[in-house]
């Protein structure tokens, strides 16, 4: 089963041992960041350091100057890797050592372009704005995601795309210093303080005639900050009777259409930007259509046909995941193995998967890599 490992560019640079000792763990090959969200990252083993702070969201290659002329969202260069091409080195790298490189691509989850550019960002049913989620319904955010997913995603001598946050994100967000713990939210309210009211996403929920949508969220919403939980049988069904059937079906439709015409606007465009049939494009993804986040809800028999997908990657670790019974995709399974991030080394392949994707080969310890590489390589 091919299996692949995510890295940063910096896993890579200044640390002329880190090709062969990806290569020695057995995996066929290497998801590596092109753009990539904020983050502060171990680096348990490079020679000069052990922490990283990327303090923005950025892109880890050139972009075109002239693509993004006049746009106002556009994305940022890195500074904090030594290099003017981190991605195209650290692939150049990983190559030589007889791995092939895929293209890991962040669209939607951009807290840096939100709080520069708040009208672009999803504002909650309080008028509350999420700086670290664009709108997709926004036509500037899918212009935005279409053409970094291009130029990101194709970069010289990938072999795939992996996008992520190819769709809605959400509440759900790790940020600095959180405090949105105090009352339990679970998924019901996590949707539907997920649900944007900009005025584009607001317009199209009057045109499907829900025009109070806003103060049904709120009251619906009232019971959970009063901490009267209420158990339901799945999350769907919490959100239908929280909000109600008929404008829960409302929200979901509308969701559903701008999730499609983002997704296949960026699907357009990274093939557009290849021009090879061989190039595998997969999305991160939840096959529960209405889930937000990293792994967007999809649709997923849409997706892989008339979408054009050529696969998914899906979460692992936890609840296993229920792959589609699609013959001739690809479905990766994405196992933390890092086993202080709650994840576990031991990969065992589930049922329905095709590939496996290991997350994150930079961040484990050396005895987690070696339980990978005993799981890899029996």
């Amino acid at each position: 089963m091919r299996s692949s490992a995510f890295l940063y560019p910096w896993d890579v640079l200044g640390d002329p041992d880190a090709p062969a000792r990806i290569a020695d763990l057995g995996v066929d090959g290497v998801t590596l960041a092109s753009a990539y969200h904020s983050t502060r990252a171990l680096t348990p083993r490079h020679p000069r350091s052990r922490i990283v702070t990327a303090s923005y969201a950025a892109v880890y290659y050139p972009p075109s100057e002239e693509t993004w002329a006049g746009r106002t969202l556009r994305p940022h260069r890195q500074r904090w890797v030594d290099s003017e091409d981190a991605w195209g080195e650290a692939a150049e790298r990983l190559s030589a050592a007889g791995l092939e490189v895929a293209t890991w691509v962040v669209l939607a989850h951009n807290s840096r372009l939100g709080g520069e550019n708040p009208d672009s960002t999803v504002r909650n049913a309080y008028g509350d704005r999420y700086p670290w989620a664009l709108c997709i319904a926004r036509p500037e955010v899918v212009e935005y995601c279409a053409t970094l997913a291009g130029e990101a995603g194709a970069r010289p001598g990938a072999v795939g795309a992996e996008l992520e946050s190819c769709g809605w994100y959400g509440l759900a967000h790790l940020h600095a210093h959180d405090k949105i713990g105090g009352v339990r939210l679970d998924g019901a309210a996590q949707y539907l303080m997920s649900l944007c009211f900009c005025e584009v996403c607001e317009a199209g929920y009057a045109e499907a005639g829900a025009t109070e949508l806003a103060a049904a969220v709120r009251g619906a919403l009232a019971p959970v900050w009063a901490g009267r939980v209420e158990q339901f049988a799945d999350e769907w069904s919490g959100v239908e009777k929280l909000l109600g059937a008929d404008l829960a079906a409302v929200t979901l439709r509308w969701r559903k259409g701008r999730a499609r015409a983002v997704q296949q606007a960026c699907l357009s465009a990274v093939r557009d930007a290849v021009g090879a049939a061989d190039f595998s494009v997969l999305l991160h993804a939840d096959t529960a259509a209405h889930r937000v986040g990293a792994n967007v809800g999809v649709e997923a028999e849409w997706l892989l046909g008339e979408g054009g997908a050529d696969g998914l990657v899906m979460p692992c670790t936890g609840a296993p995941a229920v792959f589609p019974d699609v013959p001739g995709r690809t479905f990766a399974a994405n196992f933390t193995v890092v086993t202080g991030m709650g994840g576990d080394p031991a990969v065992m392949p589930p049922p329905g998967a095709t590939e496996l994707r290991l997350y994150h080969a930079g961040l484990a310890s050396e005895e987690d890599l070696a339980v990978v590489r005993r799981s890899l390589r029996p």
